[in-house]
């Protein structure tokens, strides 16, 4: 089979033009994956809040399918599988600024969603069937106008979940996740915790879908993921998208930065030049998306001061989760 009659191929070129990430035409032409689709696929990953590496993962497939969708293309509804797309985003977020309660904008139609799709015809004096449908778009659309800019009433809720929560670490549940090369730390965190009071789930399955998943019955508070790359810098993310962010995620994120800069700084500042900086960024990465707790992924690098300073990292990360959890609402700094 000739490059341009790969069907693979095809769909990604006309996915990434759909979605403002237009691939130059010679390659289109040639049907070939070459450096500008690369350059394309990195833009769009970048952009989605996603792991850049220019490749076809499950995740960059399911965000390039996702953001195809646009709402009022197709009816949305509760539905087993859940749908998902930028359309059940756009779905939230409007009802969520006119003070509908869809929970956190995911782009997975949940109960919540539901729940919210049927208060706003009720109060509109539609039809009650919790189906997203031409005349309940419509109505969001005409009404969207007036509440431009307000905050959706989720983050706002989580905000005041998180200040009615129990300031300490006594019974807490906590999930420590764990992937590739980071189970001594995750080992020793967890340590630290239990012998805190907090009851504390290890999770080490390789797919983020089952470590969400697993959390989340679990009916854990907070989940903490650990990662370790070969890079210069770590990182701490939390879920944010368009339009929304986590506020609990947000504030231990930046909680969890200052302990990796504290613990980092002493094995790296004494045998290098390098300054420690841990950059702390939202992002739509699966296991923050479909976590419904506060989530927090760490990204540890380097590996072998990160090996080095994995006692420093437990303990330091265990005062970050204690000193959020005496004040999740404040301010990062």
């Amino acid at each position: 089979m000739s490059g341009s009659d790969d069907p693979t191929i095809q769909d990604l070129h006309h996915r990434l033009a759909d979605v403002g990430h237009p691939v130059d035409h010679h390659e289109v032409a040639a049907g070939s994956f070459g450096p500008d689709t690369t350059r394309a696929l990195l833009a769009f990953q970048a952009e989605r809040g996603l792991d850049e590496h220019g490749t076809i993962d499950e995740a960059t497939h399911a965000a390039l399918v996702e953001a195809g969708h646009r709402l009022g293309d197709r009816h949305l509804y509760l539905h087993a599988p859940m749908f998902r797309g930028d359309d059940v985003a756009d779905l939230q977020l409007r009802l969520g600024s006119l003070g509908f309660d869809a929970g956190r904008i995911d782009g997975i139609l949940g109960p919540d969603t539901a729940g919210a799709v049927s208060d706003f015809q009720r109060n509109i004096g539609l039809a009650e069937d919790g189906i997203a449908g031409p005349l309940t778009v419509d109505g969001l659309r005409r009404l969207l106008g007036r509440t431009t800019g307000r905050q959706p009433v989720a983050q706002v809720r989580e905000l005041d979940r998180l200040r009615r929560g129990r300031p300490d670490l006594v019974d807490q549940r906590i999930a420590i996740g764990e992937f590739g090369g980071t189970a001594a730390l995750a080992g020793a965190l967890t340590r630290l915790l239990r012998a805190r009071g907090a009851h504390v789930l290890q999770l080490d399955q390789p797919d983020e879908a089952l470590q969400a998943g697993t959390a989340n019955e679990f009916d854990a508070g907070i989940y903490l993921g650990l990662r370790l790359e070969n890079d210069s810098q770590c990182r701490t993310d939390y879920f944010a998208t368009d339009g929304f962010q986590s506020e609990g995620g947000l504030r231990l994120a930046h909680r969890c930065a200052h302990a990796l800069d504290r613990a980092l700084r002493i094995h790296l500042e004494a045998s290098t030049d390098q300054t420690v900086k841990t950059a702390c960024t939202g992002r739509r990465l699966p296991i923050l998306r479909q976590t419904r707790m506060p989530a927090v992924l760490c990204t540890l690098a380097p590996a072998s001061t990160v090996v080095l300073a994995t006692a420093e990292i437990a303990d330091c990360l265990a005062a970050a989760i204690t000193d959020w959890l005496a004040d999740p609402t404040a301010e990062p700094t």
